[in-house]
């Protein structure tokens, strides 16, 4: 049963409204998401689920799960992302996150490593002024405004082209995204991985905000407040590429034991935060440091913002990311000040 997951891809073109079609049908939209990008493995859901689903659909079982399939992952070199939830490539990725979080910077960032990678990168503008919109459009290669200039514009390009598309959710509200992304598949065109953000904060505050997505990154308040960018929740975020039979073992256990990590390190925190470091008995001191050498080392300076952190970007494969995680989880950076990993990129020099 490792071996299902949901074909989001249909669900989207099909079910344009899939949060209030959910609920008239008795579903909870969170349910639904977690399905989609694999947080609940489909070999455990509900058979009145699934059901209810192919009938919002209008297919059948069989067309609404895939067997055997694997998710390939982009590899954006950027730590957190590559680690906790993964890029999938020719799917949609959604950004969860109020405004002044850093979710137009990671775009930006994205847009600047894929296009040197090869992708072919396009904005579809947003309507109206927003603060970090313009760092967006001088890291693409074509600018259009309407979603028939983009359709025109993507067949253009061909269906052999790896495309990188990025949109604002008032597509997704209108139904623009699930109408263009039906176009595209009826052409033959499959090889689009589509970014959907949302300028207004508003996405926070629900459940399904985009419709199913492959991936979903959520920023995290806490880690802005602290000044931790990329600010991406490692907790919240998460990607069908981590489900299925075929997932990399590696990375997968390196990535559990660092949710593990992280999750009680947060719980440490809030002790520390009320009664000091002594508050923590001796057996979760070595926890706590550990997590918190493991948050800084997250962060990761960026080529789009060197200006700003006066520091060179930093590239780091997901094998190294495994390498210096796994480092620092068993002790061998214990000795490495916390001030040390803030901004860098791989451990080793």
């Amino acid at each position: 049963m490792d071996d299902l997951r949901l074909n989001v891809g249909l669900l989207r073109r099909k079910v344009p409204n899939l949060t209030s079609a959910a609920r008239q049908v008795g579903l909870r939209p969170a349910t639904v998401s977690n399905l989609c990008t694999g947080k609940i493995p489909v070999g455990r859901a509900e058979v009145r689920t699934l059901a209810a689903l192919a009938s919002l659909a209008n297919c059948t079982l069989d067309d609404l799960i895939i067997r055997g399939e694997k998710i390939e992952m982009i590899e954006t070199k950027i730590k957190t992302l590559d680690l906790f939830a993964p890029l999938a490539k020719g799917g949609t990725v959604g950004l969860v996150a109020r405004p002044g979080m850093g979710q137009l910077v990671v775009l930006a960032e994205l847009l600047y490593r894929l296009k040197q990678d090869g992708y072919n990168t396009i904005l579809l503008m947003p309507e109206g002024e927003h603060q970090g919109v313009d760092d967006l459009a001088e890291n693409v290669d074509i600018i259009t405004h309407n979603i028939e200039e983009t359709k025109q514009k993507i067949i253009g390009l061909g269906g052999d082209q790896e495309m990188i598309f990025v949109a604002d959710r008032t597509h997704v509200i209108t139904g623009g995204i699930q109408e263009l992304q039906e176009n595209l598949q009826e052409n033959g065109i499959h090889s689009v991985t589509t970014f959907l953000v949302d300028l207004t904060g508003d996405v926070v505050d629900e459940n399904l905000p985009y419709g199913p997505l492959e991936t979903l990154w959520q920023f995290d308040a806490d880690l802005v407040a602290r000044h931790r960018y990329p600010a991406v929740s490692p907790l919240g975020s998460v990607s069908s590429v981590l489900e299925g039979a075929h997932l990399n073992q590696e990375h997968f256990t390196v990535q559990q034991k660092a949710l593990k990590l992280l999750r009680r390190y947060r719980e440490l925190r809030s002790l520390v935060a009320a009664g000091g470091i002594d508050r923590l008995p001796a057996s979760e001191l070595q926890t706590y440091r550990r997590g918190e050498r493991l948050e800084a080392y997250l962060t990761q300076p960026f080529y789009v913002a060197e200006a700003f952190t006066k520091k060179p970007g930093a590239s780091v494969s997901l094998q190294e990311t495994l390498s210096d995680v796994k480092e620092i989880m068993n002790g061998t950076a214990d000795s490495k000040e916390v001030a040390e990993l803030e901004l860098i990129g791989s451990l080793q020099p």
